[in-house]
């Protein structure tokens, strides 16, 4: 990594996105800013946000369609002339497409595909918007292609190394694992229980039927024929009505989460949201308080 590279990292991801208001910031990003037409821009293979959800990306059009693209894409010069590739902004770019803009603010940076990839990640870890899966194979990335080690991305990321390797750890989960974890039907806290079991698949399945705690799940690993047996674990779970199915819809549809009821009997049951991040999880708890 370079020393101007270094000072900037050093500076945070603000010296990047052009938030930096130093003079020496300010002065940088005054010569590196362009308008450049939307179709000499391509995202990066490098990016490890690989998933763009359509609700979001609507959603963000047609903030830009009314009040225009207030924050530059940060890119940096492409193979061909005139093309840059795309360091940080990709989801920004994909939805000024479809608002119909014909050029976008750019800071054009020098980087290496390791410093690259290093900024991506900060940008979308800090905005929350990377799945766990794509946040472990980002560091996956950095380690094996441009020789990080866990203690350099924790000091750099902001993370612990604890937290590094065990979101590495979820890549030796077989692939029909890590994709519930991707759709938030399998946690985090979950996942990690199955790393070292021989039947990952199935348990995983156990897990998400039965709607354990992540101790129960534990529990399951270590003594999984007392727990199958356990009826405290498993509720007496009756047949979904279809007034409960489209209650579940509804609630999914005004949430924008994956929302489940089990009825135990007539009047009693559990209600289970599921959230992927903090913001989501405040949002839920914003929208129970105001009735």
């Amino acid at each position: 990594m370079t020393q101007v590279a270094k000072k900037r990292l050093g500076r945070g991801l603000a010296a990047l996105i052009g938030d930096d208001i130093t003079e020496e910031g300010v002065i940088e990003d005054a010569r590196s800013l362009r308008h450049v037409p939307i179709e000499f821009l391509k995202g990066s293979p490098n990016n490890p946000r690989k998933t763009f959800k359509e609700q979001d990306l609507e959603e963000l059009a047609k903030s830009i369609r009314e009040k225009g693209l207030l924050q530059p894409l940060v890119v940096r010069a492409g193979k061909e002339p005139h093309t840059y590739e795309i360091v940080a902004g990709e989801r920004r770019w994909r939805a000024a497409q479809r608002a119909g803009i014909h050029e976008v603010p750019v800071l054009i940076r020098e980087l290496s595909d390791g410093e690259m990839l290093e900024i991506a990640l900060i940008e979308n870890i800090q905005r929350s918007d990377l799945n766990p899966i794509e946040e472990a194979t980002g560091y996956s990335q950095l380690t094996e292609k441009f020789g990080y080690t866990q203690q350099q991305l924790a000091e750099s990321l902001g993370k612990s190394r604890s937290h590094i390797a065990n979101m590495m750890r979820l890549l030796n989960l077989p692939e029909s694992v890590q994709e519930k974890v991707e759709e938030g039907t399998l946690s985090v806290g979950h996942a990690r229980t199955l790393i070292a079991t021989d039947q990952p698949e199935a348990l995983a399945e156990k897990m998400i039927s039965l709607g354990l705690s992540v101790r129960q799940a534990e529990s399951l690993i270590k003594k999984p024929v007392k727990l199958k047996k356990d009826k405290a674990v498993k509720p007496n779970i009756q047949e979904k009505s279809s007034d409960v199915r489209a209650l579940e819809k509804e609630l999914r549809e005004a949430l924008g989460l994956i929302v489940e009821i089990k009825s135990e009997n007539d009047e009693a049951g559990i209600l289970s949201i599921r959230y992927t991040n903090l913001e989501q999880l405040e949002e839920v708890c914003m929208k129970l308080k105001a009735g």
